[in-house]
């Protein structure tokens, strides 16, 4: 059974269906690859496949560390500083200075993921054809410019208008970082990895408060308030966009920042993961297996639950703040500890799932939280004796932010074959556009400052996600059985060591196994499935985590 704590055990090449065994260098050896088969296998082929020690190999994973994470970091950052603009500016007049109603404010909220849901078939499609880098450094520069030129619209149809193309260049960035996680870490880091970016949605709240706070006392007679906020929040993301496509590399085959043995080791390492790493081939027979598979169907109920109730309260959370009886500027101070809830939440969860290999409880522990949290805002009257209780119930609802992260770690890990990969991960983010479009609207201005009917609906998602969580690990479960049993029809072993999902203190006594009995039995890259484009349901050696 697969899962974070696998411990690596010496395996002989040929009774390891998946592991990673490099061979010493062999540069007069060429393997001839399939066309159709990943860049990853063609790369390999063309270098010769190597022996790395783990030194080496942590050394490469430092060096990927220290210059990719901290662009995907920054481009997550900023979008969701340009997506939640709107609610920091919520409570500086923007309903009145730019003449909305209440509804109207929710479908400002809306339209944001309804573009996003649009656009998530091209986004996938980009993302298989076109250099990655490239593709997300364009995004965040046109979405900076339609953030920047938001501060020009002084009415509803006009805001509607530039929100709509604010999350068509959004939609880009969730499945890109995904699939950027997809393809320079392996499978034991990924989760963490993906935690890292997806807590800047806590960082986002600081970061977005404190600045929001400082230019909210800014008072002009020829700019609203919100107008300032938007041309700055703009700025500054244009700016790291064009930082990032100087900076950002495609792929670990094209990164020109790694020596050629760096590429090689980078490349080699993420064998065992049985994804590949990048085609640059749509193949509509991945599709065609995506719709078809019924672990998709639940992920994407899964993010839809959490996303109705993260989409109401990202957009109307500083309103319910203000309505516990804060001042402005008080909701906005009393906010800034959602992001240090968030981000503590969303890493913390990250690293219990690796530690045990198990995701689909940490998730049900926790909806544990909102769910707590919901009924407190729900039963709690609204009287000054009682802003701690209420407060309290606001930010344990906020832990909600972890749950969309592990969902989309989840997925991903489940998932293998590129065109699959980037398809499955565009059906997670139309179920989370569909929920985010969904949520606000079931908040009205009118409803304060109880809110009941959306806090009812977010109870019953919590609820909905907690249940899924434990069910989808069974499913999981079967689909190993199934994989196990066709292997040994193969005449391949049955139980197979997942060494994508060895623990780094466990990965050094493996790779000196390696080195020790210089394993020249390794399967050659053309007889790999890990680097033949293979979808995870047609790949036998394909193990599922829970």
């Amino acid at each position: 059974m697969a899962d974070d704590r696998s411990k690596a055990t010496p395996v002989v090449a040929a009774d390891t269906a998946d592991a990673i065994m490099p061979v010493a260098e062999t540069s007069e050896r060429v393997h001839a690859v399939s066309s159709q088969a990943d860049k990853a296998a063609q790369f390999i082929a063309e270098h010769g496949e190597v022996t790395f020690t783990y030194e080496e190999e942590r050394s490469v994973l430092r060096r990927i560390d220290m210059r990719i994470l901290p662009l995907i970091l920054g481009a997550y950052l900023f979008q969701q500083l340009d997506k939640s603009s709107l609610s920091y500016v919520s409570i500086f007049g923007i309903l009145d200075d730019a003449n909305l109603e209440s509804i109207q404010y929710s479908w400002l909220g809306s339209i944001l993921y309804l573009a996003q849901l649009i656009f998530q078939p091209l986004a996938a499609f980009l993302l298989v054809k076109l250099p990655t880098g490239k593709v997300i450094g364009t995004a965040v520069v046109c979405w900076g410019m339609c953030a920047a030129i938001m501060a020009a619209c002084t009415n509803f149809s006009s805001l509607l208008a530039l929100r709509f193309l604010l999350g068509s260049f959004e939609a880009m960035i969730a499945p890109s970082l995904l699939a950027v996680t997809q393809m320079w870490w392996r499978r034991s880091e990924q989760t963490l990895r993906a935690s890292y970016w997806n807590a800047m949605n806590g960082v986002t709240f600081i970061v977005g408060s404190l600045v929001t706070y400082g230019l909210g006392h800014i008072v002009s007679d020829k700019i609203y308030r919100y107008q300032t906020i938007f041309i700055f929040c703009g700025v500054l993301t244009v700016i790291f966009g064009v930082a990032f496509l100087v900076f950002m590399p495609d792929s670990p085959m094209e990164a020109k920042y790694l020596s050629e043995r760096e590429r090689v080791i980078a490349v080699e390492r993420l064998r065992a993961n049985q994804m590949g790493v990048a085609s640059r081939q749509w193949k509509w027979d991945h599709v065609k297996e995506t719709f078809m598979d019924f672990k998709t169907l639940l992920w994407f109920i899964l993010i839809v639950a959490i996303s109705i109730a993260s989409g109401g309260i990202s957009t109307f959370g500083n309103l319910i703040l203000k309505d516990f009886g804060f001042t402005n500027f008080n909701a906005i101070l009393f906010s800034m500890p959602t992001g240090v809830i968030q981000i503590v939440v969303i890493i913390g969860s990250a690293w219990i799932a690796t530690r045990i290999g198990r995701k689909g409880i940490v998730i049900t522990g926790l909806a544990c939280l909102p769910t707590i949290g919901t009924v407190l805002m729900l039963t709690v009257p609204r009287k000054d004796s009682n802003k701690g209780a209420l407060l309290l119930g606001y930010y344990l609802v906020q832990c909600l932010a972890a749950i969309t992260p592990m969902v989309y770690a989840w997925s991903a890990q489940n998932t293998g074959g590129d065109t699959k990969k980037k398809t499955s991960s565009a059906i997670m983010f139309m179920g989370m556009c569909t929920g985010n479009v969904i949520g606000p609207l079931l908040y009205n201005t009118n409803d304060a400052p109880l809110y009941r009917p959306g806090l009812i609906a977010n109870l019953i998602m919590f609820v909905t996600v907690g249940v899924l969580g434990l069910l989808i690990p069974m499913y999981l479960m079967l689909l190993n059985k199934w994989h196990a049993k066709k292997r040994e029809e193969l005449g391949k072993q049955a139980n197979l060591v997942d060494e994508s999902m060895v623990r780094s203190k466990d990965m050094r006594d493996s790779k000196a196994v390696e080195l020790e009995q210089n394993e020249h039995a390794v399967r050659n890259i053309e007889e790999d499935n890990g680097m033949n484009d293979l979808p995870d349901l047609r790949n036998e050696d394909f193990i599922y985590v829970y």
